[in-house]
């Protein structure tokens, strides 16, 4: 197994296991065996050779072709054994239920994974408390204390605190909560979005005030014009670039078991929507794995040229095989909280997405944001999406299909008796996506070089694809090498063919409009949801905002998050920088 530097980093900083001196006392290839032995010890539940899966999930992982979340690779093996990246925990309108959470909330950040709550069931600021003939303070006065909870956890300095909060569009303190973010220091543990519904987005359309419901009472308390909630949602984001926005509604209607309740809440990168105690094991396929052909040919190719050049049969075999892995996961995971089993073993949600998207184009020869880039991640996805489900149809076959079945949207005609509830999930791959060397999930290269923190390491990052491509073709210099060094892109010098540039463009040259685009070419054929951070330069308007926002809508999108380059404030909780 070849490590990158900054791979190596990363896994002793973070991963590795230490002794009680803080030595590391583990290598890369003992964690990886540590991962595939804990993991294929589910296999003697189903009359399998623990065995023979145990050498495939260890290829599979130090080929760094598939690598699962990060608290698996952490804790697989361990006392602490909790293995799921994703979390959502209801928030009741009582003390009791809000400390209840926040001490169940302690305990999954402690482990390593990430939560999200909805406050959208607790009483606005001001509202009466009968039991004390006091006033309610409100869901962001609580929000305050889970942030501070959350520093003081730091979930053991392996992975920093990470929650989600969401608050509904129809709530009487939704404005407090949009703009909350605009005061320095505030909530810097917490990504927030706002839950938007279909009848708000009517309202907007039409120019028309909505409703705002208390939740105590269920009764409407006021109305308010859709567009001033709606731009001060833009003024925040272009500001702070929070709140991100998840569209409610559309994420309900693909709830696959709506007989066990109503989605309120994603984890904090926003791609995994989840009912309240229900968690998910996420992985990724390193898509820059399975390009037959290293060599950069023209965007001008033929579809058909293209996908030639990509290795399905590997890839469709890699996929069946990381479909088994997460689902044992969820039998071998050690849960924080008998009620999160439940809901986990209940409807078996698992989540395999991608990372290296940005590099596999640049090997086929493909700029991020030409029209066969978008043709091609649709088309990659849907195989992604049908062989993950045909995997989960063949364990079902031998393992039964998820107990909460009957009832599901599955329970019906024509639809597959598949094993998990969900099966497909885009998440960001912050870290594991240096661990395997390539570009994270399917956001389009950052920068041609530079330097980002993961706690408290500070790694330098360089192209390798851009160098060697340069080198091949003769237009590699040292000066040029110190131009992209100091830039970070391509923009404006002479030395690099035009064709080059368009295939090296960084996040902050492609337009939103395209980011969004490609966010929802994957959406198309994903079951859960989609992390993409749609960049734009500094000098963008709120007016650019406001139309991504709506964009976003009209497109499928399931969600969105904007930043806008150089506006978070220090300790800002940056979505997809250090998540996977």
């Amino acid at each position: 197994m070849t490590l990158s530097e900054n791979s190596l980093k990363v896994l002793q900083r973070r991963y590795l296991i230490r002794d009680e001196s803080g030595t590391i006392i583990e290598t890369p290839e003992e964690m990886f065996a540590r991962v595939a032995k804990n993991v294929s010890s589910a296999e003697s539940q189903y009359n399998s050779s623990p065995e023979d899966w145990e050498k495939k999930f260890y290829t599979l992982m130090t080929d760094l072709k598939f690598l699962p979340n990060s608290p698996t690779l952490m804790n697989a093996g361990k006392e602490m054994g909790q293995l799921a990246a994703c979390f959502v925990l209801p928030v009741d309108d009582s003390i009791k239920s809000i400390f209840d959470t926040l001490k169940n909330a302690a305990l999954i950040l402690q482990s390593g994974g990430g939560t999200g709550f909805s406050f959208s069931r607790l009483r606005p600021k001001a509202d009466i408390v009968r039991s004390t003939g006091g006033v309610a303070s409100g869901p962001v006065s609580f929000m305050r204390i889970y942030n501070t909870a959350t520093e003081v956890i730091k979930q053991g300095g392996a992975r920093r605190g990470a929650n989600m909060g969401i608050l509904r569009i129809d709530h009487p303190d939704i404005l407090d909560f949009i703009k909350i973010k605009r005061s320095e220091g505030e909530l810097t543990n917490f990504n927030i979005s706002v839950s938007v519904t279909d009848s708000f987005m009517d309202a907007l359309k039409n120019d028309k005030e909505y409703e705002l419901i208390n939740p105590r009472t269920k009764a409407v308390i006021g109305k308010i014009k859709a567009k001033t909630v709606f731009d001060a949602m833009v003024e925040s984001a272009w500001e702070t670039g929070d709140p991100g926005v998840i569209f409610i509604d559309r994420i309900n209607k693909t709830n696959p078991t709506p007989h066990i309740g109503t989605i309120e809440s994603t984890n904090p990168c926003g791609e995994q929507p989840l009912l309240p105690y229900e968690s998910c094991v996420l992985g990724s396929i390193n898509l820059s794995k399975y390009v037959k052909q290293s060599t950069v040919t023209s965007p001008q190719s033929t579809v058909k040229n293209i996908t030639q050049q990509i290795d399905f049969n590997s890839l469709s075999e890699d996929i069946k095989t990381s479909v088994r892995f997460l689902d044992n996961c969820i039998d071998v995971n050690k849960y924080p909280l008998p009620a999160i089993e439940e809901m986990h073993k209940g409807n078996r949600k698992i989540g395999l997405g991608v990372m290296g998207w940005a590099d596999k184009l640049i090997l086929l020869g493909i700029p991020y944001n030409h029209k066969k880039a978008f043709r091609l991640a649709r088309n990659l996805m849907k195989f992604i999406r049908d062989t993950a489900r045909q995997a989960s149809v063949e364990l079902a076959e031998k393992r039964g299909v998820f107990p909460n079945f009957k009832g599901s949207v599955y329970d019906a005609p024509g639809m597959p008796s598949v094993r998990n509830a969900t099966t497909t999930t885009i998440a960001p791959t912050g870290t594991l996506s240096i661990i395997a060397d390539c570009s994270s999930g399917i956001e389009p290269l950052f920068a041609l070089s530079y330097k980002r923190l993961i706690l408290d390491s500070e790694l330098y990052e360089m192209n390798k694809y851009f160098f060697g491509i340069a080198q091949n073709r003769g237009f590699y210099s040292d000066e040029l090498r110190e131009k992209v060094i100091a830039k970070g892109y391509l923009r404006g010098i002479k030395d690099v063919p035009n064709e080059i540039k368009r295939l090296f463009k960084t996040a902050h040259e492609i337009p939103p409009e395209d980011h969004i685009e490609m966010q929802a070419c994957f959406q198309e054929y994903t079951d859960n949801a989609v992390s993409k951070t749609i960049n734009m330069p500094y000098r963008s308007k709120k007016e650019d905002v406001a139309k991504a926002f709506l964009l976003a809508y009209e497109k499928g999108c399931k969600g969105i998050t904007i930043f806008r380059y150089g506006t978070a404030k220090k300790g800002t909780l940056v979505r997809f920088i250090d998540t996977d």
